[in-house]
């Protein structure tokens, strides 16, 4: 008779390869280009409905199949695995990396003033968008955080002096207003083809920045207001080498490994820690991550124009349109999240507030951003790489034609397998949470029950997204 623990592991990999065998059902389609009109992205050649049914009843059947795994021991020997890998000479890399950080950013504000004003030709443009936004950001999930080393922001600081003036009890909310503003003044001006533009915006950032942290020192203004350290931060916490982290507390992986090795673990470990999210204003910062990355895919969409047209028909500005879906938008993941967090209180027949639930699964909705970046960006930057390539090896006077490679018919299916992947790492990492926070298995089991279904919800919005057109967000 076999034993609970060969039960426990045939069960884990029936859910594996039906996983896998279901993967393969789902019809293919491209990934959204971006900015630079990179790529195009193509319609599904099967009924919208039956596609999207797919994608949310993959996500579905991932819960059931998680369900399985009820063993907590094997949940914490699969996520204490660890192995380490020598790095010799870190702090010297690490010096290189910060110096590179700041003349990169020197150049890109210079290159953006004096270099060639063609978006595919200034290489400030490419490095930002295509080396940086989509290349690197890809990195810091898919590999392990190192913006807390590059930050060339973070590396001037180190030579101002410093205040050191407490910061008001805010929370992550300027992180949140900031990250909101950000992804507003992306979408609604021309920062991906205009390189002055573009490095105005470098240069206005740097000065809020640097006149932040010197105020309040480097650590509390990167850790808590700046938000592209934030969103690195979270994506660091997906990625499956522990590298430096800037919010990092006691016991972790970062204070175990030493200077010349990095930690190895499963990806999406480093979400499970239950002090990642330690507030409202830290779920309402992952929310708007979330939200972000869908209305930056959202607004380039031929559903979007239809929507709005009327409106501006009418006389309603454009421009006033766009920040009033980002904020509603955001407004309604949170309150969906929030409402969420409440009946899985009630579905799990527990003590425990409201806010706590909200705060211990918000984590694996980074899991989610994260795929679904890599669904909208990949394609992006593999269409421009060459173009960043050859215009990196003369800035000032790039050809005239430059190389951008076209992607192969069967890479339509990439995108739709990131955003599957996202949700269900991100189903998996709800679950090994459930078990550390409730005693019971159907506790555990039954508090996932209104996560599951917004995941399923936000799966199909997702999927949608990445099927339909690109265009360039409209009346602009």
């Amino acid at each position: 008779m076999a034993s609970p623990r060969s039960r426990e592991l045939g069960h884990r990999l029936l859910a594996v390869a039906a996983l896998g065998v279901a993967g393969l059902l789902v019809p293919s389609a491209a990934a959204h280009g971006g900015s630079l009109g990179a790529s195009a992205r193509e319609s599904v050649t099967v009924p919208t409905w039956l596609f999207l049914t797919t994608g949310g009843a993959i996500v579905g059947a991932s819960f059931l199949l998680a369900s399985f795994v009820t063993d907590r021991r094997l949940i914490d020997e699969l996520h204490g695995w660890r192995a380490t890998i020598p790095f010799h000479g870190r702090t010297a890399v690490g010096s290189i990396v910060r110096a590179g950080g700041v003349l990169g950013m020197i150049a890109i504000v210079v290159i953006g003033y004096v270099g060639p004003q063609s978006g595919l030709s200034n290489l400030a443009i490419l490095l930002v968008w295509v080396g940086w936004w989509a290349g690197y950001t890809m990195s810091a999930y898919l590999l392990g955080e190192t913006w807390s080393t590059v930050n060339p922001w973070r590396t001037i600081t180190t030579w101002l002096p410093s205040l050191d003036r407490t910061l008001p009890a805010v929370g992550a909310w300027p992180a949140v207003v900031g990250l909101l503003t950000l992804i507003w003044i992306e979408v609604v001006s021309p920062l991906a083809d205009d390189p002055t533009l573009l490095s105005t915006v470098v240069v206005g950032y740097s000065v809020v920045t640097l006149a932040g942290a010197v105020v309040f020192g480097s650590d509390q203004w990167f850790d808590r207001v700046d938000p592209i350290s934030t969103v690195f931060t979270y994506y660091g916490h997906v990625a499956p080498i522990a590298t430096v982290s800037t919010r990092v507390g006691e016991g972790t992986d970062q204070q175990r490994d030493s200077p010349d090795r990095l930690t190895v673990r499963p990806p999406g470990v480093g979400l499970t820690r239950t002090d990642l999210v330690t507030d409202s204003s830290d779920v309402a910062f992952v929310v708007a991550l979330l939200w972000s990355t869908t209305y930056d895919g959202l607004v380039a969409t031929p559903a979007w124009k239809a929507l709005i047209a009327p409106l501006v028909e009418v006389g309603v500005p454009a421009h006033l349109l766009y920040p009033t879906a980002l904020a509603a938008g955001f407004g309604l993941f949170l309150g969906a999240y929030r409402l969420a967090a409440r009946a899985a209180r009630s579905s799990s027949e527990t003590y425990l507030a409201a806010d706590r639930l909200a705060r211990r699964f918000a984590p694996p909705l980074i899991a989610i951003a994260a795929g679904y970046h890599l669904a909208h960006y990949l394609g992006y930057f593999l269409s421009l790489a060459p173009v960043l390539a050859t215009v990196l090896t003369s800035p000032l006077s790039p050809p005239a034609v430059v190389p951008v490679f076209s992607l192969p018919g069967w890479y339509g299916a990439i995108p739709v397998a990131s955003v599957l992947a996202g949700h269900l790492l991100a189903i998996w990492i709800a679950h090994a949470a459930a078990f550390d926070l409730f005693p019971g298995r159907l506790q555990a089991i039954r508090s996932q029950y209104p996560f599951t279904l917004a995941m399923v919800a936000y799966t199909m919005t997702s999927l949608w997204i990445v099927t339909q057109p690109t265009i360039q967000p409209p009346f602009l």
